[in-house]
């Protein structure tokens, strides 16, 4: 392994890292929200010979209780003055900023270009596809980082084989707002790069303004940043006259039901059923379906004029929003097709480099995470013997390829107990691979993967009951008094959960039902109501019901550790923060 020149924070100048890598060096990248005891263990783990900084007010924050503690060769300053810096922090540490860099970097081509000239011959290893070229610590949602070893080869798969997702052309802009050190979005940057496309940074709190100026073609981020702009647009039609919101809701409905008719006949109904339908039963389905299509067509296309154009030029995506690091809702999902907004969900991880199937803008099957990457293998196996299971069964989804990545750095029991022998890496995930069907409505939809929860977050009550959380989390979060749920309830006789409260709407609800008291306030046993009455509406139809509600005021985020830079909820973080609240919550 080459001498490790490494980065273990946040590196907004996307040249930094191929830079490094280009050298044979590896970086370790790491975002500026992370403690300073997390970035020390980093560092430290990694075996790091330098650090990279963005800025001398990060660098002042890490001086007492990181620089100090590591053995730091030399500092690189992205941006600002290195004068700014903590003297006592670099007194015997060189300093380079970026113009720095740049000068050496011309004195090194200029004294490489003279060698020549002077039959001087150089010698320079190679880097082998096989070379590690960046570590990436895993946050997940639980459990202690592990470095994610990626060779140049996982990263040049990505490179060589997302086009197929993402037909880009040169002059194409991309919006993005992903951490630049996240696997999902430096493979995107690198991709992008390649084709000559434009690429834009933004933020969820500059997200529709970005959105309107900049007109992006394509759109890169999680699940999140769809559902708020659904929220989003629903608010904008709720807040509009009766009239206009009666008329809009109605050809939003009449939409849906287009797009569901649509699907029989095109072949991209979703099922899991292995056996073959009839094809007098195909045929007698199609023709009742393009029956419904064609006495629908012209209100849909009177949606378009009258409501979704209006959507479209303040969304501004005019290909597709590529979503990925999490589950994306069904509604959202529907609502955007039948809008005529392209969404198209993928699927990855960081040990698969981390694109390993996605949705292809031909074969956009909702519920789906599309079919594999090109090269890329995915089988799924029993939960309990590791059998392969056939097509339309569910269990653990394993992936194997060019994705995959080398192991985790110095964690060889990990490493095993995430890929065998063979090469199969265990994703931890549940799901099932769609049928192969010849006819009928599912014809388009064989070799698909469908996820459907992590086995670490499935839930097992008292009862020997199995729960997996995200359909009953998906459901409840369609309503408008719910800011973020989390089900809970593991070792328990019965489901619970811990929800923070949309305070807006829930006072909204509270005066539309003249349920405030003489002083306009809400009293905690009126939220806790509309908050049950909520749950048992929208999640009457799952599996399981949601009993004790315990409400929080302080929002799951990024920065208060209790979400993942991709914005899924860290249930382990928020289980520990309010562990005695749930402890009184079951008594």
């Amino acid at each position: 392994m080459h001498d490790h020149l490494c980065s273990p924070v946040i590196i907004p100048l996307p040249t930094c890292n191929p830079g490094i890598m280009a050298t044979g060096a590896i970086n370790v990248v790491r975002g500026t929200r992370s403690s300073d005891e997390e970035l020390f263990q980093i560092y430290t783990h990694s075996e790091s010979i330098a650090l990279v900084v963005d800025s001398p007010q990060f660098f002042n924050r890490l001086a007492e209780s990181f620089t100090l503690r590591i053995n730091a060769r030399f500092v690189v300053l992205l941006w600002g003055d290195k004068s700014s810096l903590n003297s006592k922090a670099v007194k015997d540490i060189p300093v380079y900023d970026y113009n720095d860099i740049t000068q050496l970097g011309r004195e090194n081509r200029n004294a490489v270009h003279n060698s020549h000239e002077q039959g001087q011959q150089g010698v320079f290893e190679a880097i082998t596809p096989e070379d590690v070229a960046t570590l990436i610590y895993t946050s997940g949602t639980g459990g202690t980082p592990k470095g994610v070893m990626l060779t140049h080869r996982n990263l040049l798969h990505q490179i060589n084989n997302l086009w197929d997702i993402v037909p880009a052309v040169p002059g194409d802009r991309f919006l993005s707002m992903l951490p630049p050190w996240h696997a999902y979005e430096r493979s995107t940057e690198y991709f992008i790069f390649t084709c000559g496309i434009q690429q834009v940074y933004t933020a969820v709190k500059y997200l529709k303004e970005d959105l309107q100026r900049y007109q992006p073609h394509y759109v890169i981020s999680v699940p999140l940043v769809y559902e708020t702009l659904y929220s989003s647009i629903q608010r904008q039609i709720s807040s509009s006259s009766t009239a206009r919101k009666t008329l809009a809701l109605a050809l939003i409905k009449i939409s849906l039901q287009y797009m569901e008719s649509k699907k029989i006949y095109e072949g991209t109904v979703l099922s899991n059923n292995p056996v073959e339908p009839s094809h007098i039963v195909c045929m007698v389905n199609c023709l009742w379906a393009r029956i419904i299509v064609a006495l629908l067509w012209p209100f849909h296309n009177l949606a378009k004029l009258l409501v979704y154009k209006k959507i479209h030029s303040s969304i501004g995506i005019s290909k597709a929003g590529i979503s990925g690091g999490g589950s994306l809702p069904m509604h959202v999902d529907k609502f955007f097709e039948a809008i005529g907004i392209k969404v198209q969900n993928g699927y990855g991880l960081t040990e698969t480099s981390p694109v390993v199937a996605a949705r292809r803008p031909f074969c956009n099957v909702l519920g789906t995470v599309g079919h594999p990457v090109k090269h890329t293998e995915i089988k799924v196996v029993d939960i309990e013997t590791g059998e392969a299971l056939p097509d339309g069964s569910k269990g653990i989804v394993k992936i194997k390829g060019p994705p995959v990545m080398k192991g985790y750095y110095k964690n060889p029991s990990a490493t095993n107990k995430a890929l065998d022998q063979e090469g199969w890496f265990n994703t931890g995930d549940i799901g099932w691979l769609a049928p192969h069907h010849t006819t009928g409505p599912s014809r388009k939809c064989g070799g698909m993967l469908v996820l459907e929860g992590r086995a670490k977050d499935t839930i097992v009550l008292t009862t020997g009951e199995n729960v997996e959380p995200a359909e009953l989390e998906e459901a409840a979060g369609r309503s408008n008094l719910i800011q973020q749920i989390m089900v809970i309830g593991q070792d328990r006789r019965r489901l619970g959960a811990i929800i923070v409260p949309n305070n807006d709407e829930v006072l909204a609800t509270a005066k539309r039902k003249s349920r405030l008291d003489g002083d306009n306030e809400l009293a905690k046993a009126t939220i806790l109501n509309l908050l049950y009455d909520e749950l048992r509406a929208w999640t009457v139809g799952c599996s399981f019901q949601i009993g004790p509600i315990l409400i929080v005021d302080e929002p799951f985020t990024i920065d208060n550790g209790l979400m993942t830079p991709t914005m899924k909820i860290r249930r382990d973080k928020v289980a520990a923060k309010y562990q005695r609240e749930i402890e009184e919550l079951y008594k």
